[in-house]
């Protein structure tokens, strides 16, 4: 009997898996990129040790005795009258800001606008570039009124409103007062000023013509708006005599600190002179307002017989009872970070209500259109309907 020949052992079959892909080749690390310096900060630190360094100089060739004579002779009686005249241009320009918002429809309590344009003086004359409280007012305003965009025109337009003033006045008086530029001024300035006004006319045609449709639909937006925040009747007058009030409290300002160095000049006198140093103020080359204002006004002292010693006395006089004017600033500062270190909410009443309106729609659905609060939105005041982010 024949054994059956063994079945062939089943191998199970291995199938060979396909070679992973190669790895990429390692990329060639990227070039470091180049930082480049903020231009925004570079001109403050620009500004900043230029403003010194005209101190400096000022200083170092006059010397300090004047100046330290002047500052001594800052009394109480000083100090209140520098917090007076500064408590009027600043409820004042307050006023004009609130004119100029509400020209632009959009909202802004009066009681707010004194606060902030309190903490803005403080901050411009604190730090450096002298701008700065006016960038962190406009961005505040704009962020608490929803529409960024207007909150920053406005600030600007206020500001555009008293250089506006202060050109105008400044002017008549080097024309027509006795100052140290009238002579000169009565021979190149008619030609002057059509040069430039012929400049910006060229430079506007240009520029018009290479700019695309969208640009100049932005342009001619922003001509219709500095129109209606400066010179509509509802905005106009009101403007304009705030603007006249704020540059008439400067140059009082000025013939305080001028007294108080012990300069005997009449107003006639020191109101040109002070003119030409509040026109320095606006240079971007000082430390919270120190600096060209003193070089100019040694300048102009000088010429007008008074002495360059006694011109850099009075602008520093003037410029330490500024910031005095501007310390209620400070404590704006600190009670509003106070109220947020305590938790309180920061924003502004119009913006908090829009939100809380925002948020409690549907339970108040059944309330009357009509509403008694004080911050109620109305869009013919410019309220924010709906809270915008920003």
């Amino acid at each position: 009997m024949s054994t059956p020949a063994p079945e062939p052992a089943l191998t199970p079959t291995v199938t060979s898996a396909a070679p992973p892909p190669p790895p990429p080749p390692p990329e060639s690390p990227a070039p470091p990129t180049r930082r480049r310096p903020d231009s925004r900060a570079l001109r403050t630190h620009v500004g900043t040790v230029v403003g010194v360094v005209i101190l400096a100089v000022l200083l170092w060739r006059l010397g300090t005795g004047v100046l330290l004579d002047g500052l001594r002779r800052i009394d109480t009686v000083t100090v209140l009258g520098a917090l007076g005249i500064g408590a009027v241009t600043t409820v004042v320009s307050a006023w004009r800001w609130q004119l100029v918002a509400r020209a632009l429809r959009i909202r802004l309590p009066f009681g707010s606008a004194v606060a902030d344009y309190y903490r803005a003086l403080f901050l411009n004359a604190a730090l450096p570039g002298g701008v700065l409280g006016d960038v962190h007012r406009a961005v505040r305003h704009g962020q608490g009124a929803g529409d960024l965009r207007r909150g920053v025109k406005a600030v600007v337009l206020e500001r555009v409103a008293g250089q506006i003033a202060l050109a105008v006045f400044g002017a008549v008086a080097l024309l027509v007062l006795p100052s140290p530029v009238r002579d000169e001024a009565r021979d190149f300035a008619p030609l002057a000023a059509l040069a430039v006004v012929g400049a910006l006319a060229v430079a506007l045609a240009v520029r018009m013509n290479r700019a695309s449709a969208r640009r100049r639909g932005a342009l001619r937006t922003t001509l219709g708006e500095a129109r209606q925040g400066l010179l509509s009747r509802q905005a106009g007058p009101g403007v304009a005599l705030a603007s006249a009030v704020v540059l008439a409290g400067h140059l009082a300002m000025f013939v305080v600190a001028a007294r108080v160095t012990g300069s005997a000049a009449s107003v006639a006198v020191l109101v040109p002179l002070a003119v030409l140093a509040l026109v320095a103020m606006g240079l971007p080359l000082n430390v919270g307002g120190f600096g060209p204002r003193e070089g100019v006004t040694a300048w102009a002292f000088a010429a007008a017989g008074l002495g360059a010693s006694s011109g850099v006395a009075v602008a520093v006089v003037y410029g330490v009872l500024s910031f005095v004017a501007s310390l209620p600033g400070a404590v704006v500062l600190v009670a509003r970070w106070y109220t947020g270190l305590r938790g309180y909410p920061r924003t502004s009443p119009a913006s908090s209500d829009a939100v809380s309106n925002a948020n409690t729609a549907e339970k108040d659905s059944t309330r009357p259109a009509s509403s008694s609060l004080p911050f109620s939105a109305d869009p013919r005041e410019g309220r924010p309907m709906t809270p915008d982010s920003v």
